[in-house]
């Protein structure tokens, strides 16, 4: 797992970290390119993940949440799910490509998926 989320990183422009999470908010893998918690970025962005995906599939009723991208003066992350119980993080700069992104983080997510 390390390798490809070590690849995503290297392909997407502007990407410095990739995670895997669970939807507990631990954890479970990641590369940084960068001196950050990992482990911090995950738990709170499994907290705004879910949020997301309760409002979307239950208040909203706009189905289950396919991706979530989330962009703040200094921190960028894109979230992609793995399965039900995980998902796939990627932190990005302001010189970010979001298509390289979702592609590659898409492609990355269903690799994983095999794994998990």
């Amino acid at each position: 797992m390390l390798d490809q989320l070590t690849q995503l990183v290297r392909d997407v422009d502007g990407a410095w970290a990739a995670a895997i999470g669970g939807l507990d908010g631990l954890l479970i893998e990641g590369h940084s390119t960068a001196a950050t918690d990992l482990s911090l970025l995950i738990a709170e962005h499994a907290g705004l993940y879910r949020a997301a995906s309760t409002a979307y599939s239950s208040t909203l009723n706009g189905g289950q949440t396919r991706e979530m991208y989330l962009r703040g003066e200094r921190l960028s992350v894109y979230l992609h799910p793995i399965r039900a119980e995980y998902f796939l993080l990627l932190a990005v700069d302001a010189r970010s490509n979001l298509g390289q992104a979702r592609l590659y983080g898409r492609d990355t997510a269903r690799k994983l998926e095999a794994i998990l």
